[in-house]
């Protein structure tokens, strides 16, 4: 079986109040990811039919700070599917009510997987791709998984050279006392 993204697309809208702001007035940084792993949940779970948990994130830049009486905009769609996982690109948008202006403030991409009524690991859809743009994040997610593997191996502590690594090491805000 297989999927369009756009059948299991889905976005919210919510208010930022006062008491999801942190000490400088922005909006916590926490509040705005419980909110993307929500939606990210949602969207993977719609796509599966299915109770999915959060496997991983990747990534997460705060690129735009969001204001108190801001709406904020989060949308997610399917960008790649596995057997039983599948990776949900999330946007988060902020819009000021009396200008209209909206902002990108980021983007982040969680691995989900989905979990049948035993809790084990449940076989999701595939995901048609019917655009150049479904293509492109899905190749992507592939990419990035790959970028992911080499990154976890290249510093595990069996393979780690510490001779490979010290004299860039020596040029950061660092003492080194071996």
């Amino acid at each position: 079986m297989f999927k369009h993204a756009k059948d299991s697309q889905v976005s919210i809208t919510e208010l930022m109040l006062p008491s999801h702001s942190n000490f400088s007035g922005k909006i916590h940084g926490g509040r705005i990811l419980n909110l993307m792993d929500q939606i990210a949940f949602a969207c993977a779970s719609k796509h599966s039919r299915n109770y999915c948990v959060t496997a991983s994130v990747n990534k997460v830049d705060f690129l735009n700070p969001i204001e108190v009486g801001e709406l904020v905009t989060l949308k997610a769609s399917v960008n790649y599917t596995g057997k039983t996982s599948m990776v949900i690109g999330v946007r988060v948008e902020s819009e000021n009510i009396q200008t209209g202006k909206v902002k990108h403030c980021n983007s982040s991409y969680f691995t989900m997987v989905a979990k049948d009524e035993n809790g084990k690991n449940a076989k999701i859809p595939g995901l048609i791709l019917d655009t150049e743009q479904s293509v492109r994040r899905f190749a992507r997610s592939i990419a990035r998984q790959e970028q992911t593997r080499t990154r976890s191996s290249r510093f595990k502590t069996s393979e780690f050279k510490v001779e490979e690594h010290i004299e860039l090491i020596k040029t950061q805000n660092v003492k080194i006392e071996l």
